[in-house]
């Protein structure tokens, strides 16, 4: 049984450019790790947005942005809305292609596939940020991933990190744990960054609201740091 073709016109006109916007791109894909997460826990999936609503609102202006372990970059637009270029790299090969693939115009970024780890960062950036991938490094190695990521910084350019809070922990299903290794405090994490930065500005985030309020009440932490040492 086939669905009845769709008419040419919706019933409010004010709806009208959404329907012809459709026709013209064709419905949007969601990314490999955004379809998961819609099916498996819809509210995440707004949290997520709004941790990248955070980072477009404070890097807005900036030249040239990189996000390092990007995953699927469903969440790249949000931060292209206010900057004027974007690079965007996971080191896994199946993430970057499914981001290639999905990439409409006006939302254009650059794709590398890189092991933080592994690799060295190429280039220069004005701006470099990195969502939910400090827990994942080993602690005897995330000095090293700092230094790279500060070797790839305009000397005036700010970076922000961000990840789950060691209280979080608690709460989180059996499988984030798993992989999350090296979850901080604030306080731990603001002494971190701190070897790399002169300056460092820690929130909290509570599901999609950003604060300033209690930190071991905080289920995620941003740490926004500018003036890297050298």
């Amino acid at each position: 049984m086939t669905a009845p073709d769709l008419p040419a016109n919706t019933r409010d006109p004010v709806n009208q450019h959404g329907f012809d916007v459709q026709s013209r791109i064709g419905p949007t894909r969601l990314g490999v790790l955004k379809n998961w997460e819609w099916h498996d826990d819809p509210r995440r999936f707004l949290f997520s947005m709004a941790r990248y609503k955070f980072v477009s609102k404070l890097f807005a202006g900036r030249r040239n942005v990189l996000e390092l372990a990007c995953g699927d970059a469903f969440n790249a637009p949000i931060v292209l809305q206010t900057v004027e270029k974007l690079t965007v790299a996971d080191f896994d090969p199946v993430f970057i292609q499914d981001a290639r693939d999905r990439m409409k115009a006006p939302w254009l970024y650059d794709t590398l596939v890189l092991d933080l780890l592994q690799d060295p960062i190429d280039g220069c950036y004005d701006a470099i940020y990195s969502l939910d991938v400090l827990e994942h490094i080993p602690a005897e190695r995330e000095r090293e991933v700092l230094a790279k990521i500060v070797g790839a910084l305009d000397p005036n350019g700010p970076v922000i990190i961000g990840m789950p809070s060691l209280e979080s922990q608690i709460y989180a299903s059996l499988a984030s744990r798993a992989g999350h290794i090296n979850c901080k405090t604030m306080p731990d994490l603001n002494a971190l960054l701190g070897e790399f930065f002169h300056n460092v500005f820690m929130f909290g985030m509570n599901d999609e609201v950003v604060h300033s309020g209690y930190h071991k009440m905080a289920h995620y932490l941003f740490g926004l740091c500018t003036g890297k040492k050298t």
